[in-house]
C-alpha cells in the first residue's frame, strides 16, 4: 500500500513501459476540460448578453410608455385649444354638419367625371 501511494506521487506510471496508455487517458482528461471551460465560458457570455438585452427591452417599454402618455396629452383637446389660442385661431360657434351623400347621385357624379 505505502508503495502504491510512493509509486502514485512519484509519478511512475507516467514512465514505465505502458505509459502510453496512461498519456493518452490524460490528454483525452485535459481535452475535455479546455472543451468544459470554453463551453462555461460561452455559457457565460451569453447570459451576460441576455441580461443587457432584457435592461434594453425594459429601458424601451417605459419610453414607450412615456411617449405614449405625452402623445395622449397633445391629443387633448384642452392642449390643442391653448395651442390654437396662442396662435389666435378659436374655436367655431357653430357646430359642425354632417354631409350626406345619396348613392343615386354619387353614381350620377361618376357618370358626368367619366364622360
Amino acid at each position: 500500500m505505502k508503495s502504491g501511494v510512493f509509486s502514485i506521487l512519484k509519478a511512475r506510471f507516467l514512465i514505465n513501459d505502458d505509459a502510453v496508455k496512461n498519456w493518452r487517458f490524460i490528454v483525452f482528461i485535459i481535452l475535455l476540460a479546455i472543451i468544459m471551460i470554453a463551453n462555461t465560458q460561452r455559457y457565460e457570455q451569453k447570459v451576460f448578453e441576455i441580461a443587457k438585452l432584457n435592461n434594453d427591452v425594459k429601458e424601451l417599454r417605459s419610453e414607450f410608455v412615456d411617449r405614449r402618455s405625452e402623445l395622449m396629452k397633445l391629443k387633448m383637446e384642452s392642449t390643442i385649444s391653448d395651442k390654437m389660442l396662442e396662435k389666435q385661431i378659436f374655436p367655431s360657434t357653430v357646430p359642425p354638419v354632417k354631409i350626406e351623400v345619396k348613392k343615386e347621385e354619387e353614381k350620377s357624379f361618376l357618370k358626368r367625371i367619366w364622360q
